[in-house]
């Protein structure tokens, strides 16, 4: 089984970036990046701080969000393996992170200091490209969130939530997809209260449609979480 609707644009994970460089070329640049490991919790970056690395995350998961001047998260995505971002580091002078990264559980990332991805653009062009999709990706799917929240119902933000993050980082299980995401975690993505997200999922739940464990959501029916 596996969590992909009839009739939904496949767009479920943003570009890649290596995307299109010969083996050779993505080997060299992968050998160029620093491996590092972070436990769960740790702050990768801050928003607001100098751009000064490119992550690609190849471990674990990691929450990207801003901090409101009153103290709340505002969550923006949830980054799993293969993402990349700290983008602004491509670019030439000081720019900075627009959210702060943090690993939910430990992570393994690949790193890259701004003047060394900086040169590896200016080597390989596809670099920058694929960075621009990347960015567009982003555009997109927060377009996709405002949009939806004037015209859509918190069910229906939530329902499309669910779908696209079990898309991207669900684990394939004999009798559906498992997903590991916590209440207030995936509220925060559907722009819908945590009491929302709660009775919501309860509702599923009782129709058969999911069913929730701790920090943990199996998605038994898809289809049905496409909510007209």
């Amino acid at each position: 089984m596996v969590v992909r609707i009839t009739g939904m644009q496949d767009n479920s994970r943003p570009p890649q970036f290596l995307s299109g460089l010969t083996p050779d070329q993505a080997k060299l640049v992968l050998q160029s990046a620093e491996r590092r490991r972070f436990p769960a919790n740790h702050v990768i970056v801050s928003g607001g701080s100098p751009a000064t690395s490119l992550f690609q995350l190849t471990e674990g998961t990691a929450k990207f969000f801003r901090v409101t001047k009153s103290g709340d998260e505002v969550l923006l995505w949830w980054l799993s393996k293969g993402d990349t971002f700290g983008i602004g580091a491509m670019l030439p002078g000081t720019v900075h992170y627009i959210g702060t990264a943090q690993a939910i559980d430990n992570c393994e990332l690949l790193v890259w200091s701004q003047e060394r991805i900086r040169a590896l653009a200016a080597t390989y062009e596809l670099l920058n490209e694929n960075a621009l999709r990347i960015v567009l990706y982003y555009l997109s799917a927060y377009a996709d969130r405002l949009v939806g929240l004037t015209t859509e119902t918190a069910e229906q933000r939530l329902g499309r939530t669910l779908l696209q993050l079990g898309q991207r980082r669900g684990h394939v299980r004999s009798n559906g997809v498992e997903l590991a995401i916590k209440n207030e975690d995936l509220s925060g993505l559907a722009d819908v209260s945590a009491f929302t997200a709660s009775r919501h999922l309860k509702k599923w739940e009782r129709e058969g449609i999911i069913k929730k464990s701790r920090g943990k959501i199996q998605i038994f029916s898809p289809e049905s979480l496409l909510i007209e």
